[in-house]
């Protein structure tokens, strides 16, 4: 199974614990990269991760972060397919950010897009060649 986690998912550990919802993501998110370590499953990565990740201001988290991308095992750079399935995806009213990102995990031929946006995960229904999914939920359904 080849997952790809947005940068929300990624950062969701730097973010307040102090709500139950963002503590489960938390430890959720956590235990997937246990599962990535244990090469259970694989991971994606791309260029707008790169884009976005060099981008926070936060040096600790960046490095995090990128510190994911040595163990994943496709990295898929800008290209017209991508932009393309991205052109289609903001039509369902996504951030073209978003659509990136989906559309690097659609053409790395993830199984799953882990995220903890609400807005995005909302959009789930309109996404028809992956799964938008949270962590904890992801979790469920591969137990």
């Amino acid at each position: 199974m080849r997952i790809y986690m947005d940068n929300c998912c990624f950062n969701r550990p730097f973010d307040d614990q102090t709500l139950l919802r963002i503590r489960i993501e938390t430890e959720a998110k956590l235990y997937v990269q246990e599962l990535l370590r244990q090469k259970a499953i694989e991971l994606a990565w791309s260029y707008v991760l790169d884009f976005e990740n060099d981008a926070n201001p936060f040096k600790e988290r960046r490095e995090a972060v990128e510190s994911w991308r040595t163990l994943s095992v496709v990295d898929v750079d800008e290209r017209p397919e991508v932009v393309q399935l991205a052109d289609r995806y903001t039509l369902f009213g996504l951030h073209p950010r978003d659509s990136l990102h989906i559309a690097c995990a659609v053409v790395a031929d993830c199984d799953a897009f882990l995220t903890t946006d609400r807005k995005l995960l909302a959009k789930h229904h309109q996404i028809a060649e992956i799964r938008l999914i949270d962590p904890p939920a992801f979790l469920r359904e591969m137990t």
